[in-house]
């Protein structure tokens, strides 16, 4: 038996550890969807333990000698290489009490954040956000020095390697004065429209589990290697062969559900479209979270809310919950799903006014990081920092600072990725759209194929070979260009 080469060392032991965190993921998934809440302590102890276990394997002696005589022999295999470096440098930047540390307090927070929201009451869970916050100032400064980056830009390249906080700041200025102009033309614009109508319930949860698994199904989700279940606050998560993905129901109106599972059937879609010969090995991952929120936004926002799809989609949903016609009518339909209104809940936001949300999330996450804001101040400066955008103000904390689980949770230098998402969204489809001329044709017949099969090429069998910005240069011809997205929101909020 022949001695493994230095390449294949480090591949082994990265498989390792993503088989280690592909565990935690599953439990991070149980907890939100069937862990009973007396099992939160324990959980969090399995979790503390995962995160240094991987955090042990990455480090381990052999790893530097390893990584200065791995070879490549050929562009995945370098680009491997690359990230396993890069990898290495970011976990051997930090002590493994601070990874342990950090784990903890992030699960102990989680569930503080829980009952906090639900009682609006931000006093209970601000000692718990105050320890993850300096544990996670502490992570960005070691980061910072092992990088080379600046502290929270540290924390943004755990997100999405390549693009910090220099790189978003002016795009989200130019938005926000883009904002200030359209929104005003837009809300003026629909004043002029009829009222939509809501389809009139009840909406049994039987026929919407049905009907979220069938489109689920339609959109290409394959459940011999997917869930679909229920949370609090839906999410994707599991493994690219063992996709969880979860939504909410309500009786009395079926679109959150509808809307969360296409939404979120587009990260399944990508986890699943990922390069399957270099699983679990870092070149085959996903190419961030701006880049999987692409994924998710170009089905939900780009082509299940566009005019050729949702003329199908009306009537499949009139033959499944029956009563009168009208509200599921293209015209009515397209009111109601992309109603432009200034709201309080990030989640509930239209997408003209979601990117006011991320920008305040990441002003005041960057403010936190660099201790220009302390967390005892955080519920003012959010609703400041919302009247601003929106000129709308929390009454509650609920409503504000509390209604989001990621700060809480530990994810700082996350929230820029969802705006970066939907835009690359917008520019991955008008790409989309010039090579496959006859994609509404597509949509008209409730038919994604055309779409997935282009990102199936372009994106998801790029694994992370390519950067965020060189996917986008090879599959548009060019960078991140946010203009794209402001063209695509005049064009749907203010046609005739």
């Amino acid at each position: 038996m022949t001695n493994p080469s230095a390449y294949e060392r480090l591949a082994a032991r990265f498989r390792l550890v993503a088989t280690i965190g592909e565990c935690a993921s599953m439990l991070g998934w149980d907890a939100s969807a069937v862990m009973p809440i007396g099992g939160g302590a324990a959980r969090g102890d399995q979790l503390a333990v995962l995160a240094v276990l991987r955090h042990q394997h990455l480090i381990a002696p052999q790893v530097e000698g390893d990584l200065a005589a791995a070879e490549a022999t050929g562009p995945w295999e370098a680009a491997n290489l690359k990230l396993m470096r890069h990898a290495y440098v970011r976990a051997k930047a930090l002590p493994e009490e601070l990874v342990q540390a950090f784990a903890r307090a992030s699960s102990d927070s989680e569930k503080v954040w829980r009952v906090a929201r639900k009682d609006a009451d931000f006093r209970i869970v601000q000692p718990h956000l105050a320890e993850v916050l300096r544990l996670t100032r502490e992570t960005a400064q070691a980061l910072s020095g092992a990088i080379g980056l600046s502290p929270y830009d540290a924390l943004m390249d755990g997100y999405q390697k390549g693009v910090g906080a220099d790189d978003v700041a002016p795009v989200f200025a130019a938005y926000e004065i883009f904002l200030s102009q359209t929104l005003p033309e837009v809300e003026a614009y629909q004043a002029g429209q009829p009222e939509p109508v809501r389809p009139s319930g009840p909406f049994p949860i039987a026929a919407q589990e049905g009907l979220c698994r069938d489109l689920a199904q339609r959109l290409g989700l394959d459940f011999e290697h997917a869930r679909l279940d229920q949370s609090a606050h839906p999410f994707s998560g599991g493994t690219p062969t063992d996709v969880r993905i979860t939504t909410r129901y309500v009786e009395d109106d079926f679109a959150s559900a509808i809307l969360a599972v296409v939404h979120e059937t587009g990260h399944a879609l990508y986890e699943r479209g990922l390069p399957s010969v270099y699983a679990r090995l870092p070149v085959g991952e996903a190419a961030g979270m701006a880049m999987h929120e692409s994924q998710s936004l170009i089905i939900e926002m780009q082509a299940f809310r566009s005019d050729a799809f949702l003329g199908w989609l009306g009537g499949w949903l009139h033959a499944t919950f029956g009563g009168a016609p009208e509200p599921y009518r293209l015209e009515n339909l397209g009111r109601l799903w992309r109603r432009v209104q200034r709201s309080l809940i990030r989640v509930d936001a239209d997408e003209l006014t979601y990117p006011a949300h991320v920008i305040l999330r990441f002003r005041l996450e960057r403010a936190m990081i660099a201790g220009d804001l302390t967390v005892a101040d955080l519920p003012g400066a959010w609703n400041d920092g919302l009247q601003s955008l929106l000129g709308i103000k929390p009454s509650d904390d609920a409503q504000g600072c509390l209604q989001d689980i990621h700060w809480y949770d530990g994810a700082f230098g996350y929230f820029p990725s969802y705006t970066l998402g939907a835009m690359s969204a917008a520019q991955l489809m008008q790409a989309a759209r010039d090579a496959t001329p006859d994609l509404d044709e597509a949509f008209a017949r409730g038919d994604l194929l055309p779409l997935v099969t282009w990102l199936r090429t372009h994106v998801h069998g790029v694994g992370s070979r390519l950067d965020f910005n060189s996917i986008l240069q090879q599959a548009t011809g060019r960078k991140l260009d946010p203009l794209a997205f402001q063209t695509h929101l005049r064009r749907r909020y203010l046609s005739a």
